[in-house]
């Protein structure tokens, strides 16, 4: 290590030019506080490449100067501490002067400060420095590798760094720490450092072998994705290669098979469809003979007719003319009755006032039956009225408010009643008495209007159904009542699922023996409870246009029974009024007897006559009534002839159509036919032979039975192509070989790599297991300087040696224990707490200078700033006592307000003051040399 002998500085913080010797071994920098006692020693931490203390930098103190440049200069010893130039401390420089001159350039650039050093032999001044070349100067990081070569460590950098007040902080260190600081000082712990850089190399070579194998793993793993890629890609090319041959040979081939197939079968059914067509051509024939007979039996029926209105005509004029020949005797022989039943009570006045009374009440009682009578039929008059020009009958009463509620509100409805027709009039009756009870459900058309219509029915009470969930009817299972009804608009779906499920049967036999829910046309009904009737009275029919006539006719026929009822009535009423009459007559004195007595033979002859009469009207009634019904018997027959005429006509001519259309259609189909199997025959030329073979095509079908399964398979093929996901690069089966080469080599590599690996684990286990001897030498020799040093200073200390072994965890938690006895008080530790300030401070500086003792190459210096701070006189004089006693360069701070004991060590003093307010340059810096002690035998 190599000691200062100067130090100049130029334009450091308010020093302007100061040159300072240093060439003493202890130097003591004194001045009040803030006088730049610190200033200096960070000069010298700047000079030699190290941080300033306090948070300070170079930079601080260039800028306080206000100058471009600042200079640092210092002039070492740099003699050689043995026998030979190789010991000189900057020898590893190639410099071997006995001085050499350290520089630091600062100045400001771009309005940032840098610093550039340079290190020559001898003495340069800073004018000859400036003129230097660039290229001498070097950077920080170089510099402090010089610096270290010549002796200034990493670690004695750190000591030097300490600032104020610090001075103690070498005891502060735990054992570890401490151990630490000594292989670092002697070198040790750059060695072990290597073994440990060694070791994680090693490490790091064990994880990139970790990850060479994760690598591999990976590249395995894309190996194996490239495996699956490569069979994706061979099976991409089958299924290209089988959607080719689908598309260009399976389909084409088939389908042309196929079409062969069909036109044969189309061959087959045309010579069939001819031979049914001469067929039909007899039947024509045949239906034309029946239609002349049916023209025949038709007219003669009409001959009859003509002939049986004559006779009805002449029948009837029979009956009235008996039926008048027989009334006025059968009134007479009434009379005679009546004055005989007059004679029997005249006598009797009681008895007369009784038939008297019974005759009156007899003819109120017909005149209310009269009354009651003609009510009804007036009623049904008005009904026969309301079905003039109407398409539907009329609804109930309730209906219509409520229909003409929902559209004043906008709601969309329509009624059962209006959307349903009898298609079927054979069940008729079946159907009305099923939907009597559903014609004026309400079925809406949006959902959404549900709660407005249920609001408006239920204020008008209506008491059927209003429905929102409703569908049109598509499709009624065959047999079933809904497939007799013709159906025009959405019907709710319980509805439709009821007429759905109603079978129509015969009979109530047939019914029984299918089960489940029947009706029979004459409307008897069987359902989950059991069976009965529905029917409905033509007069109530509901649905379709039908239902008006059948309404109408049943209310003509009640009409006409009314009528006879009036008539009855009126010819009753008509006898009991005379009859009354003649029993008031009798009661004021006119006497049926004297009459019976005066027309006795007018009665007499009327009563002889009656019986022929009553046998001639027999007669004639019965003639006419027989004629009646034969006459009606005629009209439904040629009614009945005159439709199957019509019917048969219809079929001749409908046969006659059917017939010329199915010779346009043969012909039709001949021409197409032949089109087809020439199509066939140029469509099989241009397929190869070995395609259209029997064995190719019974092959074919085996494998896809027809074309329709080939190009189903060719659409599942098309969509696998398009939605599947497949490797359509060629390239991957290349790709795959050469990886497949490449993880072969990784895997070789990484078990070579994997073996040398152990073998230098192995190694630098070996080497340092053998460099432990020098860290034991290290130990001790530490241990020497300690105890060498505390005898130096009047402490016993001691060092214990520490276990060392070639183990990490050994080595990690080894520590340097030291022990230290003042005055004979019992041994201290390191930092325990039971050792004053001073002996902080003595303890301190035995481990410090214990770093840099070398017996062989004595030297080294250290800054403390303010060494003496809180000591007592005493302790003061023993720490100057014990720093002279040491070959080591100090430089000391101290305040000018302490004892002046702390000059008492110092070789040179230098005395700083405080720069004046106003002033842009602190005072010169007083230099105080002791007078060199003359030997008494000088």
């Amino acid at each position: 290590m190599f000691h200062l002998q100067t130090l100049e500085l130029l334009h450091w913080d308010y020093c302007q030019r100061v040159s300072l010797p240093l060439d003493g071994a202890i130097i003591t920098i004194a001045g009040p506080n803030g006088s730049g006692k610190t200033t200096l020693l960070d000069a010298l931490r700047t000079l030699l490449g190290l941080e300033c203390s306090g948070g300070r930098t170079f930079r601080t103190y260039a800028r306080h100067a206000n100058a471009e440049t600042a200079w640092l200069r210092a002039l070492v010893d740099n003699r050689p501490r043995g026998r030979q130039n190789s010991s000189r401390p900057f020898a590893s420089s190639l410099l071997y002067a006995d001085q050499v001159t350290l520089a630091c350039r600062i100045e400001r650039q771009g309005g940032d400060w840098t610093r550039r050093y340079v290190m020559l032999e001898g003495v340069h001044e800073i004018e000859q420095l400036a003129e230097k070349s660039e290229r001498e100067w070097l950077g920080i990081e170089a510099w402090r590798r010089r610096l270290e070569a010549a002796g200034l460590t990493r670690a004695i950098g750190k000591v030097l760094a300490l600032e104020q007040g610090q001075t103690d902080k070498l005891c502060d260190l735990n054992p570890r720490e401490l151990l630490r600081l000594v292989f670092e000082v002697f070198g040790d712990q750059e060695v072990l450092d290597r073994y440990e850089q060694a070791r994680s190399h090693q490490q790091q070579l064990a994880k990139e072998v970790e990850a060479a194998e994760g690598e591999l793993a990976r590249t395995q793993a894309q190996l194996s994705e490239l495996a699956n890629r490569v069979n994706s890609h061979r099976q991409w090319q089958l299924k290209i290669q089988e959607r080719e041959r689908l598309a260009t040979e399976v389909l084409p081939v088939m389908q042309w098979s196929e079409a062969r197939e069909r036109l044969a079968r189309d061959g087959r059914d045309l010579h069939r469809a001819r031979l049914f067509a001469t067929a039909d051509a007899r039947a024509l024939s045949g239906k034309r003979a029946r239609l002349h007979e049916l023209f025949a039996e038709h007219e003669a029926t009409k001959a009859r007719l003509a002939e049986l209105e004559t006779q009805r005509r002449d029948a009837r004029t029979a009956f009235d003319a008996a039926r008048e020949a027989e009334k006025p005797v059968e009134l007479a022989v009434k009379r005679e009755d009546e004055l005989k039943a007059l004679a029997d009570v005249e006598a009797d006045a009681a008895a007369l006032a009784a038939r008297t009374q019974a005759l009156a009440a007899e003819k109120d009682r017909l005149r209310g039956e009269y009354t009651r009578a003609d009510d009804k039929l007036q009623h049904v008059q008005g009904l026969i009225n309301e079905l003039k020009d109407k398409r539907l009958p009329p609804p109930p009463p309730e209906v219509a408010p409520l229909r003409r509620a929902l559209d004043e509100a906008g709601i969309a409805h329509h009624v059962v009643a209006d959307s349903i027709d009898i298609a079927d009039e054979q069940w008729r009756a079946a159907a009305e008495g099923v939907l009597r009870g559903s014609r004026w459900v309400v079925v809406l058309k949006h959902r959404s209007d549900e709660a407005r219509a249920f609001d408006i029915a239920a204020r008008q009470k209506y008491r059927h159904y209003v429905v929102s969930d409703a569908a049109p009817v598509t499709q009624a299972r065959p047999g079933s009542l809904l497939a007799a009804l013709k159906v025009s608009a959405p019907l709710p779906t319980w509805l439709t699922r009821q007429l759905d499920g109603i079978r129509c049967v015969a009979s109530a036999e047939e019914g029984s023996g299918v089960g489940g829910e029947w009706i029979t046309a004459e409307a008897y009904y069987r359902d989950g409870r059991g069976g009965r009737s529905v029917w409905v009275s033509p007069a109530d029919h509901q649905f379709g246009a039908n239902a008006v006539a059948a309404r109408r006719k049943s209310l003509e026929a009640e009409l006409v029974r009314l009528d006879a009822e009036l008539t009855r009535v009126v010819k009753a009423q008509g006898e009991v009024d005379r009859q009354l009459k003649d029993a008031q007559r009798a009661a004021q004195g006119h006497k049926a007897a004297v009459e019976l007595s005066e027309r006795a033979d007018e009665f007499a002859e009327a009563r002889a006559r009656l019986p022929a009469l009553r046998q001639a009207r027999a007669e004639a009634s019965t003639r006419m009534q027989a004629l009646e019904t034969e006459h009606d018997r005629l009209v439904k027959a040629s009614a009945r002839s005159e439709d199957g005429y019509n019917r048969a006509q219809q079929e001749l001519a409908d046969g006659e159509a059917r017939q010329a259309q199915t010779a346009r259609d043969h012909a039709a189909r001949r021409a197409a036919l032949s089109q087809a199997a020439r199509d066939s025959r140029e469509a099989g030329a241009r397929f190869p032979s070995r395609w259209t073979t029997p064995a190719a095509l019974a092959a074919l079908r085996h494998e896809f039975e027809n074309a329709r399964q080939a190009e189903i398979r060719s659409h599942h093929v098309d969509q696998e192509l398009a939605t599947g996901v497949w490797e359509t690069d060629p390239s991957v089966v290349d790709r795959h070989t050469r990886m497949d080469l490449q993880v072969r080599e990784q895997a070789h590599q990484l078990s070579d790599r994997k073996a040398s690996n152990a073998l230098a684990a192995t190694a630098a286990s070996n080497a340092r297991e053998r460099y432990i001897d020098v860290l034991k030498a290290t130990v001790r020799r530490y241990k020497k300087n300690v105890a060498e040093l505390g005898e130096l200073a009047g402490v016993v200390a001691e060092a214990q040696l520490p276990h060392l072994d070639n183990d990490d965890t050994v080595l990690a938690q080894a520590g340097l224990h030291v022990k230290f006895n003042f005055d004979g008080k019992g041994e201290v530790g390191l930092n325990d707490g039971e050792a004053s300030g001073g002996q902080q401070v003595l303890k301190s500086l035995i481990l410090l200078v214990g770093l840099m003792k070398d017996d062989e190459t004595p030297g080294g210096f250290v800054f403390i700033d303010e060494p003496f701070a809180h000591l007592d006189v005493r302790n003061i004089q023993l720490v100057g006592h014990f720093l002279r006693s040491t070959r080591a360069q100090y430089l000391l701070t101290t305040p000018i307000t302490h004892n002046v004991e702390v000059f008492e060590p110092s070789e040179i003093t230098l005395v700083t003051s405080k720069k004046p307010r106003g002033e842009r340059w602190a005072p010169p810096i007083a230099v105080l040399a002791r007078r060199p002690e003359v030997s008494e035998y000088a």
